[in-house]
């Protein structure tokens, strides 16, 4: 996997001393007299459905949110939300050479859930738990994004690196990152680092980036009835027969690799020989190797099933099965370097709120940047969720203000800020 190497020394305040500026005090109190707000945005935004493929809605709230802070606000052709605070311009407006405001640092959040459309989303209160499918993911790291954005604007913040609040789109299944990808693409010779917000967990931040792909399986044939064309060549037999083999298939510890089965379709009727089978497929592993024997192991197996329907058919004559597999999408590996600036910045603000977190790989948005070159890392936004993806997903704002003050200051301790200039 490929890890950036650490460049020119970022001589950033560490975040325990900038975070006594009277700017800076000022945003951090205003998440403590605007939790309430915080919550209620977050039951705003879950209850806005946004499937995959399907996230215009949620984004348009979120873009009037952000635009009520004072921030010009646009939509990309991608559909991501993007807010520009401005960094600091030197020389009466001139960029001088290496000028900060021509770097940007990025605070994200995705706007999509993996819930189909239809799904009930209204939010469920009991006490101060509230449920809902997306509540915590990505639900909590929405409602920070846009409480970090007004915090900043009401205490008039002024950032040396041009700050950028996104909601971006695709984050979540078949999205393929796909939000994220077109940030990269257009801001990549000007992008420093990149904050993502993700869930709610303060106890780790994600530097590794796992690597994984998504498969369809797709096998086809010629279809029939149940009764008069029993013998046929049977698609779901096929990838049954297929799927067992893959299952069976041997994946080592170190390094991590792992798969799942996550959907199955084929069939019109119960009476029916289908004439396709559908199987979507996620692999996942800490090595590219171990992820492309996985694939090929994947591969192996639906053409051993596809033979072994074929040689059990008593009727062949009627027709033949085909099968192939296409990549739905691949999410790069990466690592972030343990002597980045971000990862200092962050480790700061740690420090600051008395917080303690360990060093995870997972698949986020960050992989993108990461896998770039590009200095990135995935946070939690504060409180505690669970049942993550399930109909039961919950979220309790118990140490959101923790949260939300960590987020800040990572952010800031890499974008830097402006020093006034003396009159």
């Amino acid at each position: 996997m490929p890890v950036r190497s650490p460049g020119a020394p970022h001589r950033s305040l560490p975040a325990v001393q900038f975070a006594e500026s009277p700017e800076v005090r000022s945003a951090l109190s205003w998440f403590s007299r605007n939790l309430a707000w915080i919550n209620e945005q977050q039951v705003r935004i879950t209850e806005i459905p946004a499937p995959p493929f399907q996230e215009a809605a949620r984004a348009s709230l979120i873009k009037s949110l952000l635009q009520e802070s004072g921030l010009e606000v646009q939509i990309d052709q991608t559909g991501n939300v993007i807010a520009e605070l401005p960094g600091a311009i030197e020389n009466d407006g001139k960029n001088a050479p290496g000028a900060n405001d021509k770097e940007i640092v990025m605070l994200t959040a995705h706007l999509d859930t993996v819930f189909p459309a239809g799904t009930n989303v209204k939010v469920r209160r009991d006490g101060e738990r509230m449920s809902a499918p997306g509540i915590s993911d990505n639900g909590t790291g929405l409602a920070a994004l846009v409480a970090i954005a007004r915090a900043v604007r009401e205490a008039q913040i002024k950032p040396r690196r041009t700050i950028l609040f996104v909601a971006d789109v695709g984050e979540e299944g078949e999205g393929n990152l796909r939000g994220m990808r077109a940030l990269v693409d257009t801001y990549r010779s000007r992008l420093k680092a990149a904050v993502v917000l993700d869930g709610s967990g303060t106890d780790h931040v994600t530097t590794k980036a796992l690597a994984s792909r998504r498969l369809e399986v797709l096998i086809t044939g010629p279809g029939g009835h149940s009764w008069s064309d029993f013998g046929m060549p049977n698609p779901i037999n096929a990838l049954v027969r297929g799927s067992i083999r893959f299952i069976n298939t041997k994946v080592p510890t170190n390094p991590r690799t792992t798969f799942n089965l996550g959907q199955i379709e084929g069939g019109t009727s119960v009476n029916s020989i289908p004439y396709d089978a559908k199987l979507k497929v996620d692999i996942r592993s800490e090595s590219e190797d171990e992820l492309g024997k996985l694939e090929s192991a994947l591969r192996e197996s639906i053409s051993a099933g596809t033979r072994d329907e074929m040689e059990s058919a008593r009727d062949r004559s009627k027709g033949k099965l085909d099968w192939k597999i296409d990549v739905l999408g691949t999410r790069p590996g990466g690592e972030l370097s343990p002597n980045s600036p971000l990862l200092a910045a962050l480790r700061a603000a740690d420090e600051y709120v008395r917080n303690q977190s360990r060093i995870e790989r997972s698949s986020t948005d960050a992989n993108i940047p990461l896998a770039n070159g590009i200095e990135a890392i995935s946070i939690g936004a504060g409180g505690i969720g669970g049942g993550a993806h399930s109909l039961q997903e919950w979220y309790v704002p118990t140490g959101r203000e923790m949260g939300l003050k960590r987020a800040l200051l990572t952010l800031l301790g890499i974008s830097g800020i402006a020093e006034e200039k003396s009159k």
